[in-house]
C-alpha cells in the first residue's frame, strides 16, 4: 500500500532522487551580490595561470607577437569571452540549477553525467597547477623567513591544497568572502609589478615585445583560442556561479558584471606574463620574479601575491564545479567530493605544464581540451536558446521518470565538432564551436528528440507540421 501511495504522489524537485547541492537554490537563498560577484572574477582574472598564459608569447627569450597584437588578440579574446558568459549564465540565474542539469537538456540523465567530466578534467589538472605555482612562491616565502633553513616545495604544495580544500569546505559563503578581500589585494600587487616592470626595464620591453614583427596569420589567431581557452571551461558552466548571484539584475548588468573585472584582469596579466618573459627569458613566473627583483622584500611582496590569487582562482573557478560532477556522478557528500578533487589534483603532475625554458605545455593543455569544450559550448547553446526558446520546465528536467537516459544527437555533434577541431588544433575552440554548433542543428532537423516547449510553441509546431 505505501509503494502504491508513493508511486501516485505527484512529483516534486525536493523528493528527487539527486544530491540537494545539485536541487535549484530558491531567490532568498541567494547571497552573492553585485560587488561580490565582479570580485569573483577580479579575483579570477589575476592569477598565475593567465600570466603564464602571456609568458608563452615568449619562447627562448624572443616574442612571436609584437605587444599591440597581444593586446588585439587579448581584446578579441575577452570580448568573445564576455558575450558567451552573458549568454550562458542565464540557465542558472534564471533557474538556480547548476551545469551539469543544463547538460541534460541536450546530453540526457546518463550522458549529461559523463559530458560533465570534459570540463571536470581540466578544472582539476588547472587546480592542481594552480597549487604547485602557488606552492612554489610560498616556498620562497618560508626559505627567506627561515634564512634558508627550509626549501620544500611538496610540503608546500600539500599545505597549499588543505588550505583551499578547507574554504571550499565552507561553501559558496566562504569563496565570496575570501575572493572579495584577496581580489583587491592581488589587483594591487599585480599592478605594482606591472609598474616596476615598465619603469625599470622599459628598454628592454621595447626592443624584445614593442619592436617585434610577430604575425597576423595561425600564430596570432592561436592565441586567441589560447586566450578563450583558458576561460572557456569556466564559461562553460556559467551556472554553477549565476545560480548564486541575487536575483532581479537584468541581462545586460550582469553581463557587465564579467566584461569588467575579466578585461581589466585578464589583460594586465597577459601583458605582465608577456613582460616578465621578455626581461628574464624565464617563463614560469614565479622563478622570473624572484629572478628579477632579486630583493627579498619585494620577493616576499609578489610570493603572497601569487599565494593569494591562487587561493582566489582555484576556490571560484577549478573547485565547486568537479565537485558538483563528482556529487551527479556517484552521488556523494560534497564534503567527500571536495576531498576528492584535491586528491585528483595533487596526482595530475603540475609540474610538467611549465618549466624554465618554456610554457608551450600549458598552451597545448588549452587547445587540447578545447577541442571538446568548443563544441559543448556551441551544443549548449543552440538547446537553450534556438531549440528550447529558454523555456526550461524543471520539475520535468529534476524527474528522471521523463528524461531520456542519453540523447545521441548531442554526442554525435561533439564528436562532429571534435573531429573537426582537430584538424587544426591550432584553432580548436573556434572551428569546434562553429562545427559542434551547426551539426547540432541539423542533427536535430534530421532527427527530433522529445522536448518540453511552452504551450505556444507546441501549437505552432503543430500547425507547422
Amino acid at each position: 500500500m505505501q509503494s502504491t501511495l508513493t508511486q501516485n504522489k505527484p512529483f516534486s524537485i525536493d523528493d528527487a532522487p539527486i544530491a540537494d547541492d545539485l536541487k535549484p537554490i530558491s531567490n532568498d537563498q541567494r547571497t552573492v551580490g553585485a560587488f561580490a560577484y565582479m570580485s569573483m572574477w577580479l579575483g579570477d582574472g589575476f592569477n598565475i595561470g593567465n600570466i603564464t598564459l602571456g609568458s608563452s608569447l615568449v619562447v627562448a627569450g624572443t616574442a612571436t607577437m609584437s605587444l599591440f597584437q597581444t593586446l588585439t588578440a587579448a581584446a578579441i579574446a575577452i570580448f568573445i569571452i564576455s558575450v558567451i558568459f552573458a549568454l550562458n549564465d542565464r540557465f542558472g540565474y534564471l533557474t538556480g540549477s547548476p551545469y551539469v542539469m543544463q547538460l541534460r537538456l541536450s546530453f540526457g540523465t546518463t550522458g549529461a553525467k559523463w559530458a560533465s567530466l570534459l570540463r571536470g578534467v581540466p578544472a582539476i589538472v588547472w587546480f592542481g597547477f594552480q597549487s604547485w605555482t602557488g606552492a612554489l612562491a610560498l616556498n620562497q616565502i618560508v626559505r627567506i623567513l627561515s634564512n634558508g633553513s627550509f626549501n620544500n616545495t611538496a610540503i608546500c604544495f600539500v599545505i597549499m591544497q588543505i588550505g583551499q580544500i578547507l574554504i571550499a569546505l565552507k561553501g559558496f559563503k566562504s569563496i565570496k568572502i575570501v575572493t572579495s578581500i584577496i581580489s583587491i589585494i592581488v589587483m594591487v600587487a599585480l599592478f605594482s609589478v606591472f609598474i616596476l616592470l615598465v619603469t625599470q626595464h622599459g628598454a628592454v620591453i621595447q626592443s624584445k615585445l614593442v619592436d617585434v614583427h610577430g604575425s597576423w596569420g595561425l600564430t596570432f589567431f592561436s592565441f586567441i583560442v589560447a586566450f578563450l581557452g583558458n576561460y572557456t571551461a569556466i564559461f562553460e558552466s556559467a551556472a554553477d556561479y549565476s545560480r548564486e548571484l541575487r536575483p532581479n539584475l537584468s541581462n545586460k548588468y550582469r553581463g557587465l558584471l564579467y566584461f569588467l573585472p575579466i578585461t581589466i584582469a585578464y589583460g594586465i596579466t597577459i601583458v605582465t606574463g608577456a613582460m616578465l618573459a621578455a626581461v628574464t627569458g624565464i617563463s614560469s613566473p614565479v622563478n622570473a620574479m624572484s629572478t628579477l627583483f632579486n630583493n627579498n622584500v619585494i620577493t616576499l611582496f609578489v610570493s603572497g601575491f601569487i599565494v593569494l590569487g591562487v587561493i582566489t582562482t582555484n576556490s571560484v573557478a577549478n573547485i565547486m564545479p568537479p565537485t558538483y560532477i563528482l556529487t551527479s556522478l556517484f552521488k556523494l557528500p560534497q564534503k567527500w567530493a571536495i576531498a576528492i578533487v584535491g586528491l585528483l589534483a595533487a596526482c595530475s603532475f603540475p609540474w610538467l605544464l611549465v618549466q624554465d625554458s618554456s610554457s608551450a605545455g600549458l598552451a597545448l593543455f588549452i587547445r587540447s581540451y578545447s577541442i571538446f569544450l568548443g563544441p559543448m559550448t556551441g551544443i549548449i547553446l543552440v538547446e537553450y536558446y534556438l531549440e528550447r526558446r529558454q523555456y526550461i520546465n524543471l520539475s520535468s528536467l529534476y524527474n528522471e521518470q521523463k528524461q531520456q537516459s542519453i540523447k545521441w544527437n548531442a554526442p554525435i555533434a561533439l564528436l562532429i565538432g571534435a573531429a573537426a577541431a582537430l584538424i587544426q588544433v591550432d584553432l580548436s575552440w573556434l572551428v569546434g564551436f562553429a562545427a559542434g554548433g551547426l551539426a547540432y542543428i541539423v542533427l536535430n532537423r534530421l532527427r527530433k528528440e522529445a522536448r518540453e516547449l511552452p504551450e505556444e510553441e507546441v501549437n505552432k509546431l503543430d500547425v507547422d507540421e
